[in-house]
């Protein structure tokens, strides 16, 4: 008998770290079960889940780019999380062959940022680049938050759209990407009691995908800069931040955090989250 196995699913996927993490956990754990890769793109969802549906064997799917928003009408059942966000990164199958979606990535984006956000602010404010499946994820969570938001996208329109969609009622504001590209010479007031975020949510920046265009002339004193890239860990935007003094946050530590609680929706357990610095070390090779 073939044993339990769950995979990610997205194009392009040759560069996703899933498997290697998913399995680390499986051989830290003792369970006798895989991780796999499959390229998929949207007109090939609707055979695929026909044939996981009637898989027993097969425990679910993480769900990466361009298929978040495309799974939604697939899924038999959204979690609440997932409907709100209206994205799905992790579907799990259950006994009865329906599909559960499930959106882990607003947690996994928030883990790293946990000990700022236990702390008081007057003032929490997000630079958000990217409108996709994983923005949407950031732009509620952070809404959640009490951040007031500035969504960039290609298109203003779809990012206003998304913006009173997901954080209605809140002095939010949509601009276009080209919007931060060039320098600017705005004034930061004193940010001492506030806590500033810049996030790249796009692929911009993606090993075979173009460069990310920001200035670091908009990021106020004090800005975490997040990167939710993970090939390569380290992105042109996060060696600049990180040359120009503010403190970074790669993709890897968002990947990991979205892919622990997807691990237990697979395989019933979470993983040993002790390891985190061996599986960082084994991922940065």
């Amino acid at each position: 008998m073939r044993r339990p196995f769950a995979e990610v699913i997205g194009s392009p996927i040759h560069q996703s770290r899933s498997p290697a993490i998913h399995n680390f956990w499986l051989e830290r754990a003792g369970i006798d079960a895989g991780y796999g890769a499959t390229e998929m793109m949207p007109e090939r969802l609707t055979e695929y889940f026909s044939v996981r549906r009637a898989d027993v064997n097969w425990r679910g799917c993480n769900v990466t780019m361009p298929l978040k928003q495309a799974v939604l009408p697939l899924c038999d059942r959204l979690d609440p999380l997932a409907r709100k966000i209206g994205a799905v990164n992790t579907i799990v199958r259950g006994p009865d062959g329906s599909l559960t979606g499930h959106n882990t990535d607003a947690a996994g984006f928030l883990e790293p940022l946990a000990a700022d956000l236990r702390q008081p602010h007057l003032f929490r404010m997000a630079r958000i680049l990217g409108t996709g499946g994983a923005a949407r994820a950031i732009v509620a969570a952070l809404a959640d938050r009490n951040f007031t938001l500035v969504l960039a996208g290609r298109d203003p329109a779809k990012a206003r759209a998304l913006l009173d969609e997901l954080a209605p009622g809140g002095d939010h504001h949509a601009v276009p990407l080209s919007h931060f590209a060039g320098a600017t010479d705005f004034s930061f007031d004193d940010r001492s009691q506030l806590l500033d975020l810049v996030v790249n949510a796009s692929p911009l920046g993606m090993i075979g995908q173009p460069p990310l265009d920001f200035h670091f002339s908009h990021a106020p004193p004090g800005s975490i800069v997040y990167d939710i890239v993970t090939s390569p860990p380290r992105t042109p935007f996060l060696e600049q931040g990180a040359a120009a003094g503010f403190r970074t946050v790669d993709g890897l530590s968002m990947l990991i955090g979205q892919a622990a609680a997807a691990f237990a929706l697979f395989f019933g357990q979470a993983p040993d989250r002790t390891t985190d610095g061996d599986l960082c070390a084994m991922l940065a090779a």
